[in-house]
């Protein structure tokens, strides 16, 4: 069995100012580096063999502040793990992509389809389990990637209705014979150790 836990990247302005980001390669803001620190922090309850994010600077930045919390190595960008591409609704609010598109996601030039994402997706996770058999790796994505592996996973059920993926959040994931299933969404950052012990009493039972 191979752990995975994912990790949303920490907040950007674009984040900060409800703006669609998608493959555009915004950075963290300082709100968004201090999120990282503090998801870093929560995670010394954990050990991992390998630290990984999508190359989109705002993922591998936030790797990289919980790889030094860790006291880990520079993680390692792994095409394939960017965020959903929006097309030309990238750089827009909520309001105006409706106003331009209208409610129709299919009627977006360029917008990724779940198929597509998720193909892509759960082909670098596959990889990257194969290699760390046995192990827990960390893996910083972005929220429309968690989003999309979470809805498929479990049938549409999660995340619900109003469940936010927020920054810097924390899910894991497990993978047993090449199959992958949600163990744990939006984790939180103080209930990780206690979530590690349910983990081992499982095991042990």
């Amino acid at each position: 069995m191979t752990r995975i836990s994912l990790v949303r990247h920490g907040q950007t302005d674009w984040n900060r100012d409800g703006l669609l980001q998608g493959r555009t390669d915004v950075p963290l803001n300082d709100t968004g580096r201090e999120q990282a620190r503090e998801t870093g922090r929560a995670l010394r309850t954990r050990r991992f063999d390998g630290i990984y994010a999508s190359p989109l600077s705002r993922a591998f930045e936030t790797a990289a502040i919980i790889a030094g919390e860790l006291g880990m190595p520079e993680p390692v960008a792994v095409p394939g793990l960017e965020e959903r591409s929006y097309g030309r609704a990238e750089g827009m609010t909520g309001p105006e992509i409706r106003e331009a598109f209208g409610e129709n996601r299919a009627d977006i030039p360029e917008w990724e389809n779940d198929a597509a994402l998720l193909g892509r997706v759960l082909g670098a996770l596959a990889a990257l389990s194969a290699q760390h058999a046995g192990e827990r790796i960390l893996v910083v994505v972005h929220g429309g990637v968690i989003g999309a592996i979470a809805k498929h996973l479990t049938g549409g059920e999660r995340p619900a209705k109003g469940e936010f993926v927020g920054n810097g959040s924390v899910h894991d994931l497990e993978v047993t014979g090449g199959e992958l299933t949600l163990v744990r969404f939006n984790v939180a950052l103080d209930e990780l150790a206690a979530a590690d012990e349910l983990d081992v009493d499982v095991e042990l039972g």
